[in-house]
């Protein structure tokens, strides 16, 4: 009986979660709110069948969807981007928890509570979800979007906060002990040890594992000593008192220029996607309609006012730091909600009998609920960014594909090649349209009398505007390889009888591009090393046709000969063998 009440209970979630995600997606909400009216309605606050009565231990388990989501970003930052990007995480970012938290914090001093507890609850709240942003950022391919990138920077450092915030819940208490445990520089002194730790696992130690296993063709070791080296990450941080997921991302990242960074991102992605759909359900269950029917006007002044600061308090930060008006807004609408840390920090204050059971179950609601707004709140930032930003370009046209006999070429991207490729279509006449999202770029194609509109071509409700099966060709001109992965994607699941043709940087990229859909792509590298090694035969006298009768060699049958030198390998004196790439 019990294993049949267990089948009904996930019978019931998954015809919940069909019906609300469905509606939700066709609403043009995505799928994270249909996630949360599903865990609403599947836990034990509903008036329906209890799947779970212990949600704690519910979200405890699914927060490691949050661990490999950030493992898996990790991968794709590689050291150097991050290092580009310190301004807006450690700047733009700190600024924003510091400023916020003081403003919630005088705010919820109004209500009885000492500046020091008004000061923890303010600092919790200032706090935004990890896991709701980047889950919509890459719902809508627009993860590497600067808007995308810039929201990402304030997470990271809201992240990297969690350990000073939860060494002030002991200061915020009566005794005011900071910690029972070591003393603060040999806690310091573990964290960076524990860092350390990770990092040269993720540079040398996993990569010589997986090597061996690659080379042996042990499929199934290969993907549990990525799962091992993932928990050990999240372990290490964990034990020096940081952020699980600030492990996995570290990890993640000295991962990024290892030759297996493909292989292992296919073996995460599906165990991710399942834990943290799981996640948001869990989140849904940890809603109390009972707070929200019996403090009905505490609740919404408290929503009202958390979301008000800081929404305002971010967008003058962002203006500040000097992004539009356009790029401001859309940043600070999605990151008004409250974080999943917030669970944990106010977790520990009611541990330290600074907050009651009482406040600690308004706190969670009021950070679910801000959870369940947010899709809202992200599509009327989108709205209203969209507005400011044609205000101030006015002279920047909305995208339309030409009206011709003759089906049109799509260019995705302005660059240096996307305005070569535009030139090549006027000489033959023939009617195209270029998109591009970088606002200077569409400005210099209309001074040249262009059709080029601004847009993203990697963002799915664009493309979808763009009615596509009126064009003959793609053509990404783009030199990003994760955005062009997302158009090409994109379009072969929308308009799977259009020909794309695309740059790629080398044939490891060229190949995963011609998996995930693309009709042809262009390894740029080897194209470049081709033409190089071709002038120099030239210049020493090779005949022409000798040269030509060579490059074709080395083409024929998509670059075998080329993959062949890439692939062979050198035995060292050591006796080790070492590959070409």
């Amino acid at each position: 009986m019990e294993y049949s009440g267990f089948l009904d209970s996930i019978l019931y979630l998954l015809a919940a979660a069909t019906l609300f995600v469905s509606v939700s997606k066709l609403a043009g909400l995505g799928s994270i709110l249909g996630l949360l009216l599903t865990g609403f309605m599947v836990g034990p606050h509903s008036p329906g069948p209890i799947l779970t009565e212990n949600v704690e231990a519910l979200r405890h388990i699914t927060e490691f969807g949050i661990v490999l989501l950030l493992f898996v970003i990790g991968l794709e930052m590689k050291p150097a981007k991050l290092w580009e990007m310190r301004k807006q995480v450690f700047g733009l970012g700190s600024l924003q928890i510091l400023a916020t938290g003081s403003l919630l914090a005088l705010y919820f001093s109004n209500f009885g509570h000492s500046w020091q507890v008004a000061l923890l609850i303010g600092l919790s709240f200032a706090l935004s979800s990890t896991a709701f942003v980047i889950q919509i950022l890459q719902e809508r391919g627009e993860f590497y979007t600067h808007s995308g990138q810039t929201a990402f920077s304030v997470l990271l450092m809201q992240d990297l906060a969690i350990v000073p915030l939860l060494a002030l819940v002991p200061l915020a208490s009566e005794a005011g002990q900071l910690s029972e445990g070591n003393p603060i520089w040999q806690q310091a002194a573990i964290a960076i040890a524990l860092i350390l730790l990770v990092i040269l696992l993720g540079r040398y130690g996993l990569p010589k594992v997986l090597q061996y296993l690659a080379r042996n063709q042990n499929r199934e070791a290969f993907f549990f000593s990525i799962l091992f080296g993932v928990v050990l990450s999240a372990w290490a941080m964990d034990h020096a008192g940081l952020s699980m997921a600030l492990g996995a991302f570290l990890l993640g990242m000295t991962l990024s220029n290892s030759r297996f960074h493909y292989q292992i991102q296919a073996h995460v992605e599906p165990f991710k996607g399942m834990l943290m759909n799981l996640f948001f359900v869990g989140v849904g269950m940890s809603i109390d309609p009972s707070i929200m029917t019996e403090q009905t006007s505490l609740l919404g002044l408290h929503l009202l006012s958390i979301l008000s600061i800081k929404i305002i308090t971010l967008l003058l930060l962002l203006l500040l730091f000097g992004f539009t008006l356009s790029i401001s807004t859309k940043v600070a609408f999605l990151l008004s909600q409250s974080g999943e840390f917030g669970f944990v920090l106010f977790g520990a204050a009611k541990g330290f009998q600074i907050i009651s059971e009482e406040q600690f179950v308004m706190a969670i609601t009021i950070i679910s609920v801000s959870m369940l707004l947010t899709p809202i709140l992200t599509k009327i930032g989108n709205s209203l960014s969209d507005q400011f930003y044609q205000s101030a370009n006015p002279d920047i046209q909305t995208a339309y594909l030409p009206e011709a006999s003759d089906k049109p070429v799509v260019i995705a991207g302005y660059g240096r090649v996307g305005r070569l490729i535009a030139s090549m279509m006027e000489q033959i006449d023939k009617p195209y349209a270029a998109f591009d999202f970088t606002p200077n770029r569409v400005e210099l194609g209309q001074m040249e009398n262009r059709p080029v509109y601004y847009g993203d071509m990697s963002d799915l409700a664009f493309l979808r505007q763009l009615n596509l099966d009126r064009a003959e060709v793609v053509i990404i001109a783009i030199d990003d390889y994760q955005s062009t992965a997302k158009i090409v994607s994109h379009i072969c699941s929308e308009y799977p009888q259009i020909r794309i043709l695309s740059r790629a940087r080398d044939i490891r990229s060229r190949d995963a591009l011609l998996g995930r859909g693309a009709t042809w792509a262009l390894p740029e590298s080897v194209e470049g090393s081709l033409r190089l090694g071709a002038e120099s035969l030239l210049s020493i006298g090779m005949p022409k046709d000798e040269v030509e009768e060579l490059l074709e060699l080395f083409r024929k049958e998509d670059y075998e000969t080329i993959r062949q030198i890439y692939s062979n390998s050198v035995t060292t004196k050591t006796g080790h063998v070492r590959r070409m790439d």
